[in-house]
């Protein structure tokens, strides 16, 4: 297994390819959320794409934002079949590594707010639906 860090611009059109499969495998298809997943926010220059790989197929990925004054993680996704081997943890410590000493936000689905709060996660609003799914806005603070 092997997990990288990417900038959109360092991704082969495959390996682009690849990302979007699995995150529309994962969400559009295995959650039947159907949402504007090509939202533009892969090219910009800051965005970080974290990477699981097991061999040539891709596995999991996030995507990390900078919106400003924090970072912003989201699209986390891990194939069906490489589910319950830690790749969740390995991409989050990637992305902690990239994004350094910054505050952080995501947007957690409902049933992950336990395992985000692991990282130092805490809720941060009410819950909300979006694109069908439940979920929790949380914030990590700069140390």
């Amino acid at each position: 297994m092997t997990i990288s860090v990417h900038t959109f611009d360092e991704l082969d059109s495959r390996a682009a390819y690849a990302l979007w499969r699995l995150r529309q495998q994962v969400f559009v298809v295995e959650q039947q959320s159907p949402y504007p997943d090509l939202d533009g926010r892969d090219l910009e220059p800051a965005t970080r794409h974290v990477l699981a790989h097991d061999g040539a197929e891709l596995v999991a990925c996030l995507r990390v934002l900078d919106d400003g004054t924090h970072a912003r993680i989201g699209r986390v996704a891990v194939t069906p079949a490489a589910r319950g081997r830690g790749l969740a943890r390995e991409l989050m410590a990637a992305a902690l590594a990239a994004i350094g000493d910054r505050e952080i936000r995501l947007d957690a689905q409902t049933g992950l707010t336990e395992w985000y709060a692991t990282y130092g996660f805490e809720v941060s609003g009410p819950e909300f639906v979006e694109d069908g799914v439940a979920h929790r806005p949380m914030v990590r603070q700069a140390p």
